[in-house]
């Protein structure tokens, strides 16, 4: 009968543990902890309840141990040499990675080939060395294992050999556990820590998106509204709140409105073009070119002599910037098809604009919102003979 050594030497422990793992990923599965390990077995010395790992006990506390471990063609003669304690489990790898482990992390490939096992643990001087506790590597041995591993179908674990008070207190402390938990009751786990980690992780993200929004979450409009909304949100996001609160009606007028501004900031209510683009804003028509062809009205913005060039800084800090190429996207802005987005983006592109000035600018339009917004509903979508026309400044 064939028998290969994987390994042969001494091995460090701590608190009287040593594993082989074969499982590709340690955090994904059931946790390798003792009584995880023990769990619906009759031995104790040697933890196979955790699918792919073992977790092997030793009679030492510290130090290191010599190990021998074997793979064999089939089921080895039972070695009575002078091993005291012998338990028996079954184990199947998990990949084809098999790894001595010690405590420290250190992990050695035993070469172990895939596939379904039986195993074999022997343990010799685990009392006397149960009470010496510590050992070094120079000290004499005092406790020796051998490791057996020859291929065979699962079945329950047995106790061999006992002959150590240090194993008959771990069989006891084996015996003692409750069984593990089924499938079922697995999945069931998972599902609950997925649940768990999913609340906790939607909690974190509306902490920070309240953070964001100013202590309140956005309503489900304002998430989607795209466009300049964040720029916005940075520099009043109680004014983005309120014009959100206000509604369609308030919130195309407000748009106007920006536009309007803005073009004044920068005198392009003086061409022709773009006093043309406000007058068909302030009825409802669509623009007419060159403002309806994103190419066209910038070329044009840059080449037609009508058009001034100022520089503004803008509410970022950023210097020199072109005042006129700030105020023009207002314009078109305010045409959106989504109110919204059209008198926050319009607001957007005014602030620019206005540069400095942008806090009073956002003061009148916070003046305005809350006139508007507490006129009766009718008066906002202008049913009422007193509601006074919209004028831009």
């Amino acid at each position: 009968m064939t028998t290969r050594t994987l390994f042969n030497g001494e091995i460090r422990v701590h608190y009287g543990q040593l594993y082989v793992d074969s499982r590709p990923d340690p955090d994904d599965g059931p946790e390798a902890g003792l009584d995880e390990c023990f769990m619906g077995q009759r031995a104790g010395l040697c933890g196979a309840a955790v699918p792919g790992h073992l977790f092997l006990l030793t009679g030492l506390h510290t130090g290191v141990v010599p190990l021998t471990v074997e793979l064999h063609e089939s089921e080895p003669p039972l070695d009575s040499g002078g091993w005291e304690d012998v338990v028996e489990a079954s184990f199947r790898t998990a990949s084809g990675d098999t790894r001595l482990i010690d405590w420290d992390g250190t992990a050695l490939d035993l070469g172990l080939p895939a596939g379904a096992y039986r195993v074999r643990y022997h343990c010799r001087g685990m009392d006397a060395a149960h009470e010496a506790d510590v050992r070094s590597g120079d000290e004499p041995e005092l406790d020796a294992y051998l490791l057996q591993f020859w291929p065979a179908p699962p079945v329950p674990d047995r106790i061999v050999r006992e002959t150590s008070g240090t194993a008959a207190y771990w069989h006891r402390f084996a015996s003692e556990l409750p069984p593990p938990p089924t499938p079922e009751e697995v999945a069931e786990a998972k599902r609950l820590a997925r649940e768990e980690e999913e609340r906790r992780a939607r909690e974190l993200r509306e902490s920070a998106e309240r953070e964001r929004w100013g202590g309140r979450l956005p309503s489900e409009r304002l998430r989607t509204v795209g466009g300049n909304v964040s720029g916005m949100v940075d520099l009043d996001v109680e004014l983005v709140h309120a014009i959100d609160a206000a509604g369609p009606n308030v919130q195309r007028t407000i748009a106007r409105w920006a536009a309007h501004r803005s073009c004044e900031a920068a005198r392009l209510d003086e061409v022709d073009w773009i006093a043309r683009g406000l007058h068909e804003l302030d009825r409802g028509l669509p623009l007419s070119p060159p403002l309806d062809d994103e190419e066209s009205k910038w070329d044009l913005l840059f080449s037609d002599p009508q058009v001034p060039h100022t520089v503004v800084t803008l509410p970022d800090g950023t210097p020199n910037a072109s005042r006129q190429a700030m105020a023009l996207p207002a314009v078109t802005d305010a045409a959106d098809p989504d109110p919204l987005r059209a008198a926050l983006d319009a607001l957007f592109a005014a602030a620019a604009a206005h540069g400095p000035g942008w806090r009073d600018l956002f003061a009148e339009v916070r003046g305005f919102a809350e006139v508007r917004g507490a006129l009766p509903e009718t008066a906002q979508r202008g049913e009422t003979a007193n509601q006074p026309p919209f004028r831009p400044r």
